[in-house]
């Protein structure tokens, strides 16, 4: 059961950044909102919500700050990897769109697996390198509609994509032991603080000239909602780690992009091609092996 319980909320929380990457796609496309105003309204609202949520539910929510160990990597987890992964996200929606930005985190299991290799100086298990190796060949179908050719993205929207691959690794390992100590939702909430704080100091103007975008209320209300669903969908993600493994965690998030692309199709009016559909399944034919081989190593 808390094994099923894992694989529920990584399902879920994924579906549900999938869903936000297509509505940011439509801020973008729709207002002169840049990348910098949105993270830095999203980070600071929803980790200020997060903690006063915990604080009026009686949380010691300080208590990381007073260890200067736990401090360091706090600050370090909220610029790298919460900032990290949400700048290098939405700035590769603004360089292609969210489809192809949403597969592009799925670099994410090689970077994890040199990561842990080099960590724990052994290999993987082989089942674990297949399973991951059939959803990236899904994933490649997915986006290439099974040509190369059809690979055609800016040098831009590939060097974000190449970083968000990164950026999302360090964001599933890093904060395993922080979570563990003091609780998935404080350690949100402030690196989500930390991110908005970062990035609003590196470019202050870039706040003040963009707020009257907010006088447009269905740009605001997309907004609003993106602050809510990407909360949750954060929330969900890294709390499943406590009952499956981090390859695990990321391979099995391959429902996002699947996510982002049926709601671009129903949305943007995006046709999927013949090899995309079959690049689906496969996706979902690796990630249901990956579960169940993952279940069996650990009985």
């Amino acid at each position: 059961m808390i094994r099923i319980k894992g694989i529920a909320m990584i399902v879920i929380g994924a579906m549900l950044w999938g869903a936000t990457g297509p509505m940011m796609e439509w801020i973008l496309l729709n207002s002169d909102m840049s990348v910098s105003f949105m993270l830095t309204v999203r980070l600071l609202l929803a980790g200020t919500s997060l903690l006063v949520l915990l604080k009026f539910q009686g949380k010691q929510i300080t208590l990381p700050w007073r260890q200067k160990v736990w401090a360091r990597q706090l600050l370090i987890f909220g610029v790298v990897g919460m900032l990290g992964v949400q700048y290098t996200f939405v700035a590769a929606i603004d360089m292609s769109n969210a489809v192809i930005a949403t597969l592009f985190q799925f670099l994410a299991p090689i970077y994890i697996i040199m990561f842990v290799t080099l960590a724990q100086k052994k290999s993987p298990p082989k089942v674990q390198i297949l399973g991951m190796l059939v959803t990236l060949i899904g994933l490649f179908l997915l986006l290439t509609n099974g040509s190369i050719s059809n690979f055609a993205i800016s040098p831009m929207a590939l060097f974000w994509g190449l970083t968000l691959g990164f950026t999302f690794s360090f964001y599933t390992l890093y904060p395993v032991r922080m979570m563990a100590e003091w609780g998935v939702l404080v350690i949100v909430g402030w690196a989500m603080i930390i991110g908005g704080i970062t990035l609003f100091i590196i470019n202050p103007m870039d706040v003040i000239k963009n707020s009257s975008i907010f006088e447009n209320g269905s740009v605001a209300v997309m907004l609003f909602l993106v602050i809510i669903i990407g909360t949750i969908a954060f929330i969900l993600f890294l709390s499943s780690m406590k009952y499956i493994t981090p390859i695990e965690t990321s391979i099995l998030s391959s429902f996002e992009p699947l996510t982002a692309m049926v709601i671009s199709v129903i949305w943007f009016g995006q046709i999927l091609g013949m090899w995309q559909l079959t690049g689906a399944l496969i996706m979902l034919g690796g990630v249901t092996w990956l579960s169940i081989a993952g279940s069996k190593d650990k009985t």
